[in-house]
């Protein structure tokens, strides 16, 4: 199992901003872990057209339907004929934004499966939820209800962000994330018997600074990561620190 290092634009990055890609493939042309990069539906293609061996591209989401009357929305489908590996799927924005459900999760999961793209299914509770003593229910019912029965280690990632660490500078304690990571890992070994294959990453404000920490932790096997991706000195230094853990 390769430790992943997933990074996701969400809404930036133009053709000009391209030139990160070039300094992070430059900068490590043969990295211990595995690097992939989510831009915008936008620029899934032309990443594409120049990511090296080292760097695999993704999506930010897909549509549950191979094609079809949707306006706006993009297939898995589609994301795999611009060369995308991966797709995320049930980020806690999208949940709020857009009023994504655990049921519709399941079902892009599947879409995406369907696509040939690895699912990165992402679960987190909000702070309100942790200061209610909440964290593992919400977390447990995501889990239940977002990942489909024919999850294996090898078409599907979980990501756990905590809600209040995403693009806030705050950072659950390592023993925080302990907790989560080992009830993640507990729970997949209740419905799937290759769990101890499935990668889960952490993601939450990681950054050059943070990362080797988090990375010590037991049962982060990677992170997904915000702001810190955009930049290429930033991402590089996650993808050190990965590498080395």
């Amino acid at each position: 199992m390769r430790k992943l290092a997933a990074g996701n634009w969400k809404m930036n990055g133009t053709e000009a901003d391209l030139g990160e890609i070039d300094a992070l493939l430059a900068a490590h042309p043969t990295p211990r872990c595995e690097m992939l990069i989510c831009p915008p539906a936008t620029l899934v293609a032309r990443m594409a057209g120049r990511a090296a061996q080292g760097l695999m591209v993704g999506g930010q989401d897909c549509h549950p339907k191979t094609s079809g009357a949707h306006t706006g929305d993009v297939s898995a489908a589609m994301l795999a004929d611009a060369g995308a590996s991966h797709v995320i799927l049930g980020h806690s924005e999208r949940r709020a934004d857009h009023g994504e459900t655990d049921s519709l999760v399941r079902l892009k999961a599947e879409a995406a499966w369907g696509a040939g793209l690895v699912a990165i299914v992402c679960v987190g509770e909000t702070e309100a939820q942790r200061d209610a003593g909440q964290t593992l229910d919400v977390i447990g019912a995501q889990l239940a209800g977002s990942v489909p029965d024919a999850a294996t280690a090898a078409n599907t990632v979980i990501a756990y962000e905590p809600v209040w660490a995403i693009g806030t500078g705050r950072t659950p304690t390592t023993a925080e994330i302990a907790e989560v990571h080992a009830f993640l890992r507990a729970r997949l070994a209740e419905r799937f018997s290759d769990a101890q294959g499935f990668r889960l990453l952490y993601g939450g404000s990681v950054k050059p600074s943070n990362a080797a920490e988090i990375f010590a932790v037991p049962n982060v096997d990677g992170a997904l990561v915000g702001g810190a991706s955009l930049k290429a000195a930033d991402f590089g230094g996650i993808v050190e620190a990965l590498s080395a853990a």
